[in-house]
């Protein structure tokens, strides 16, 4: 008996990739569908499936090299179980002409959006939401015939879901299989159909479902909720329903991910002699000392004051950008005081304003 690496034509030490691809080709050129003319070719073909059963199993492989073949003859077409899915690769399906019936078909997934505001989407909320789907007839039960009738076998595809076609080739005969159009794969048709759905098996509904939203989402994050899509044809299994999430825009922050920026602004006399100064949070404002001789620009960080990050992995924070204001509509004492305190700084108006002075001094 041959090798079976010298059947292959493979090394002893091949990886399994390796002897796949050569059987693959080995296959292609020598199965008897492939329209050759050599008589030897059945029996090598025979003699390269039976190597692969043995090289394919770890198991099997292990003993043919510890102790060499222990089965009498080469392989016969019954033993072609365990490859005959790559003959369904070339040959458009198993030996024997077999299929495999296709089971119903899955329903579709359907879209839903959410409008929340920053403050729900840290808090997380649940929202009602409604949707126009496709749900199992209840007059059928989702068989699509009429009450006490049920399904026969399709006459078109004799209940295998599939049209073969015989095409001639360079390589012989080809099998190519497409899905029957007439039961759409499932096998059956319907001879009596449900005047309820009209044979779909599936109705359109409207219903509202409670969708939970969980603290931390983002815009243009999709909850998916499963099953509550459309219901699947003949019984098969419903579709998803995804709800795609919209946060509005915030009159003060500005989303990064789990953190928040904004800018807060701090008188003139605060920036320069120091004070407290509020800083707006999701929960509140916060108030935070700042140093005399503050600059516009100055970032203020609150650890732990952000959005919440998903899986429950704490929050982002909030950063805050100073911003100094400059005093306008001053009275004429107050504009006099700050007339004096340029003197003192030797700081020349000229024939700018004292607000542009003050503005260049603290920016």
């Amino acid at each position: 008996m041959a090798d079976h690496y010298v059947s292959l034509g493979v090394n002893r030490d091949a990886s399994q990739d390796e002897i796949k691809r050569a059987y693959r080709k080995l296959a292609r050129e020598l199965h008897p569908d492939a329209g050759h003319a050599d008589p030897e070719a059945e029996e090598r073909f025979k003699s390269v499936t039976h190597a692969y059963e043995v090289l394919s199993d770890p198991q099997k492989r292990q003993r043919y090299d510890t102790f060499g073949d222990d089965r009498a003859g080469a392989a016969n077409f019954s033993d072609f179980g365990g490859v005959s899915d790559l003959f369904s690769t070339f040959f458009g399906g198993g030996f024997g002409g077999q299929t495999r019936r296709r089971g119903p078909g899955r329903g579709s997934d359907i879209l839903a959006e959410v409008v929340l505001t920053l403050e729900d989407a840290a808090e997380g909320t649940e929202r009602e939401v409604e949707v126009t789907t496709l749900a199992e007839c209840n007059d059928c039960h989702g068989s699509g015939a009429a009450p006490g009738t049920f399904p026969v076998q399709c006459t078109d595809c004799g209940g295998t879901g599939e049209l073969r076609e015989v095409r001639r080739t360079m390589l012989g005969n080809m099998i190519t299989a497409t899905t029957c159009p007439k039961c759409r794969g499932t096998g059956e048709e319907i001879v009596d159909r449900c005047k309820n759905c009209g044979g779909t098996g599936r109705v359109q509904v409207t219903d509202v479902l409670t969708v939970q939203i969980p603290p931390g989402v983002d815009d243009g994050s999709q909850l998916r909720v499963s099953g509550r899509g459309e219901a699947g044809l003949r019984g098969g299994v419903a579709g998803d329903l995804y709800v795609a999430i919209r946060v509005e825009e915030h009159p003060i922050f500005r989303r990064a991910g789990a953190d928040l920026g904004c800018e807060v602004g701090v008188p003139m006399t605060v920036a320069a002699l120091g004070g407290t100064i509020e800083i707006p949070t999701l929960d509140g404002t916060e108030p935070i000392e700042i140093e005399p001789g503050t600059q516009a620009g100055e970032l203020i960080h609150l650890k732990g004051k952000g959005m919440p990050r998903l899986q429950g992995r704490g929050r982002g924070e909030i950063v805050a950008m100073l911003r100094v204001e400059t005093p306008t509509d001053l009275t004429e004492e107050q504009e006099e005081l700050l007339r004096r305190f340029a003197d003192l700084r030797s700081e020349e108006t000229g024939n700018k304003s004292v607000f542009d002075r003050i503005k260049e001094a603290f920016q």
